[in-house]
């Protein structure tokens, strides 16, 4: 079996360390060439080997779960439920040296911990902020899918009006059984859900109003019959031309290492099992069609938690995060 790695430059630990976005988080902090995963936190697994409700982490790591979060790191990455990770944060003594990273929707609005500030940790949007700050609010999945898709827009002053649908994997509904994501329901099945009024919207639409404040979308979300992966298509008049539309969203995001603009049509596997977002562009008379594809436990959650922990610490925003997509 392989040994854990030996100490590296960043002790991370994880709360809430088995569910989906815990599992990816502890998979990719495993392979961290900088890290050194110090524990994985669960009160329903506690003493369970990873392996044992991880099973695919077989030979990776000997680590248990624990049932608290009593060893000293330099980051910790906060996988619990809505409402519980400010709950949690707020019961444990101030440590202004302490990064954090909370992949719920407790700060994404803002708020503070021990001195500190938290950041709105959409790299794209502001990189320079996250590399200074202590502490990092996790962009959700569909979020980080529409804002990527219509970032350019808004800061060059062109967007208005917007219609978008996007669609999304089984996993983005967390592993809780309800009736929704049991397999008999979602097999061979798509249904719509949260129709103009997702979660998202609100932070969505507070990065969108930074450069256009004009700008109003609808959004109608889609449940899949697949396991993971994010597909959103953004439809909005424009008076740019195809040519211009591909040349404004290229140089925006020439400086951005996962997100890619394509010239042809974006396929979900394209993105799978990685940190990318693709989007490619459609002209059809006075409208522009955006689409953009991501892994929602990925660049819509784990992987994008990493690659703002690479910014916190001075890394390489690519470290640990080159991942091979599942082509077929």
């Amino acid at each position: 079996m392989r040994r854990n790695p030996p100490l590296a430059m960043i002790k991370a630990g994880i709360i809430g360390a088995a569910g989906y976005t815990g599992g990816e988080t502890i998979r990719l902090l495993l392979n961290h060439p900088e890290v050194t995963l110090v524990f994985a936190q669960s009160r329903s697994q506690a003493g369970k080997r990873l392996s044992e409700v991880h099973q695919d982490l077989l030979g990776e790591t000997d680590l248990r779960f624990t049932q608290d979060a009593s060893e000293p790191v330099e980051v910790l990455f906060l996988c619990l439920g809505h409402g519980e990770a400010k709950a949690w944060l707020e019961s444990r003594p101030n440590d202004p040296s302490l990064r954090v990273i909370d992949l719920s929707t407790d700060y994404r609005a803002g708020g503070a911990w021990s001195g500190h500030d938290f950041v709105y940790g959409l790299p794209e949007l502001q990189r320079e902020n996250i590399r200074r700050a202590h502490l990092i609010a996790n962009p959700g999945c569909f979020a980080t899918a529409l804002q990527l898709a219509l970032l350019p827009l808004a800061e060059s002053g062109q967007l208005g009006e917007v219609y978008a649908t996007g669609i999304t994997g089984a996993t983005g509904a967390g592993q809780s059984l309800s009736a929704t994501s049991h397999f008999p329901w979602r097999h061979a099945n798509i249904s719509p859900y949260k129709t103009l009024q997702h979660q998202h919207l609100k932070e969505v639409q507070a990065a969108l109003h930074r450069h256009s404040p004009g700008a109003a979308l609808h959004f109608v979300p889609w449940r899949g019959d697949f396991t993971r992966g994010i597909y959103v298509s953004c439809t909005l008049k424009s008076s740019l031309t195809q040519a211009a539309a591909q040349a404004l969203y290229s140089t925006f995001y020439q400086t951005h290492p996962f997100t890619q603009v394509s010239d042809t049509t974006v396929d979900l596997k394209m993105v799978v099992n990685t940190n990318k977002c693709v989007i490619s562009l459609e002209k059809q008379g006075e409208h522009l069609v955006v689409h953009a594809a991501i892994d929602n436990l990925l660049k819509g959650a784990a992987g994008q938690a990493v690659q703002n922990m690479n910014l916190i610490f001075g890394l390489d925003e690519t470290l640990g995060l080159k991942l091979k997509p599942t082509g077929f």
